[in-house]
Order: C-alpha cells, then sequence, then structure tokens
C-alpha cells in the first residue's frame, strides 16, 4: 500500500484500492465506505467514479484519503471520520457524543409526522443528536419543541444541527435527567431512548461497540429502564389526548405495549419496519 501511496493514482485506482482495504480489514460495506470516503475527499458525486475514473487524484487528496481509509479499518465509523449522517433527506452533524441516526429511526418520526398538526408543542426525550425533532420541525408547520437530553456535550451537537437547518425556528435544548427540568405540556412526547440490554453491548459491532456513546446505548439489564420511568414520568407533561411515541428493539414491542396500557395509555399500537421487525409503538393518553 505505501508504494501505491507514493505514486500517481487515478480516481478509479483510488477506489479500487480503497475497496480491498476495507475489505481486507472486513469492513462490512467496504465498497460503499471506500466510495463515500473518497468523494467526501474529493468533492465529488457517484457518477465520477464512472465518467471521470481517469482523472488523476492530487497529492493532498490521496494522502488525506488513504488517512482516512487507515482509520476506517480500525472501525472507526464512516460518520465520524465524515461528520455527518443524511436522515429524513436532512444532513446532521454527527460526533462521538452522540448516536448516528440511523435509517431504521426515520420510521418514528414518519408515524408522528401522521398525527402532527400545525402549532403542536413537542418534546424530544433523549435528543442525541435533535435529528429526530430537527426533523419533525422541518416537515411540519410552526410547531415549537423541547430537546432533553442527559449529555451537554450531546445538546452541542443538537444546538448546532438546529440552528444549521432550522434557522430561528422555536426550538429550546434542555440539559436535564429525563423530566426533571421539563416544563409545561406537550401534545406529542417523542423518544428513542437506550435500550440494548446490558450484557449484549460486547456483542455490538466494534462501530458501536466502541465508538458510540455508551450512555445512549445501555437500556439496563433488560432493555426496559428508560422505558418505564418514562411511561411512568410522561402522563404529567401530556396535554388531554396528547400522544407518546417510542422507538424499540426489534423485540421489545409487546413490553412496552404493557407497560404504556399498565400506565392509562390508550389505542397502543406496534408499528413495524420496512424490515418487518417491531420498530415503534405510540399511545394516547386520555385523563
Amino acid at each position: 500500500m505505501d508504494g501505491i501511496r507514493r505514486g500517481r493514482m487515478n480516481y478509479r485506482e483510488c477506489f479500487e484500492e480503497g475497496r480491498r482495504i476495507l475489505t481486507d480489514a472486513k469492513i462490512e460495506e467496504a465498497e460503499l465506505d471506500a466510495r463515500l470516503l473518497l468523494e467526501y475527499v474529493c468533492g465529488t458525486r457517484r457518477h465520477d467514479l464512472l465518467v471521470h475514473g481517469d482523472k488523476e487524484v492530487i497529492k493532498v487528496q490521496l494522502d488525506k484519503y488513504f488517512l482516512l481509509l487507515g482509520q476506517r479499518a480500525k472501525h472507526i465509523p464512516l460518520q465520524h471520520l465524515t461528520g455527518i449522517q443524511e436522515f429524513m433527506g436532512l444532513t446532521f452533524q454527527v460526533n462521538e457524543h452522540v448516536l448516528i441516526p440511523r435509517q431504521d429511526t426515520e420510521i418514528l418520526v414518519e408515524e408522528v409526522l401522521k398525527e402532527l398538526h400545525d402549532g403542536m408543542r413537542i418534546l424530544d426525550m433523549c435528543t442525541g443528536s435533535g435529528c429526530i425533532l430537527i426533523s419533525l420541525l422541518r416537515y411540519s408547520n410552526d410547531c415549537v419543541g423541547v430537546g432533553a437530553d442527559i449529555s451537554e456535550k450531546a445538546l452541542l451537537v443538537a444546538n448546532e444541527n438546529g440552528k444549521r437547518i432550522l434557522g430561528d425556528h422555536d426550538v429550546k435544548w434542555i440539559h436535564t435527567d429525563l423530566f426533571e427540568k421539563v416544563e409545561g405540556k406537550f401534545d406529542r412526547i417523542v423518544s428513542n431512548p437506550p435500550y440494548i440490554r446490558s450484557k449484549v453491548i460486547d456483542t455490538l459491532m466494534p462501530e458501536v461497540r466502541d465508538y458510540e456513546p455508551l450512555s445512549a446505548l445501555d437500556g439496563s439489564e433488560d432493555g426496559l429502564v428508560f422505558y418505564r420511568r418514562i411511561v411512568q414520568e410522561a402522563p404529567k407533561y401530556l396535554e388531554c389526548g396528547g400522544s407518546l411515541y417510542f422507538e424499540i428493539g426489534y423485540d421489545q414491542g409487546s413490553d412496552v405495549r404493557c407497560l404504556m396500557e399498565q400506565a392509562g395509555f390508550v389505542d397502543v399500537e406496534v408499528v413495524q419496519d420496512y424490515a418487518g421487525l417491531d420498530r415503534v409503538v405510540y399511545g394516547t393518553y386520555v385523563k
């Protein structure tokens, strides 16, 4: 690899070598990541590999590309190297202090949007990067939002994403342990809380296990501790007829549904993702 790096390489050669390096490192999506890193470094798009594959890559870009490849080969997440992740058609800044937004979570946003009306107040509990709340506000009219998180560093990321995507839109970020510092009532409460069982953490992909914040992953022994706390406290912060929406793990639908029904929520539904796995639970609270 060092010999190749010192020589001249065109766009296609860079990509092929990047793919080989990541494949050897057992990166799950080696071809995709090699291409995305090359596009990031060179400021190009997907079609450039086909149309301009013989274009020489300048030395500064070549050096940066192979530096990033070396980091990705250590299983540092691609998004931590580029600093961004697409979600709901929007570009979010991410780092090691927040969970990387995932396509599965778009199901949660889509379900909330179905019943989100103009002017509603939204609380996003465990907001992380702010991707859920910001998306809801971006695709609705005159709604106001509060994002809550126990991590001050995560809230800095959420605040920056909010400013960049929403401008001067009415959104507030609160540093709090769940509802401790939350005030007022809301029409919709949404949450993607930590829900992975503690004993499962060590079995996760190294990109997740070693580089994403443990506090945003670990849901205690049975993965349900945050659901219990939020379900018990949420009614005090919901308007009559307000709704609570959760993202859940694939095997938690029945448990979270029972928790909500026992707390007085009605019309509780479990929604599956595009893979046919349970992904969202929501219900309405009527006093």
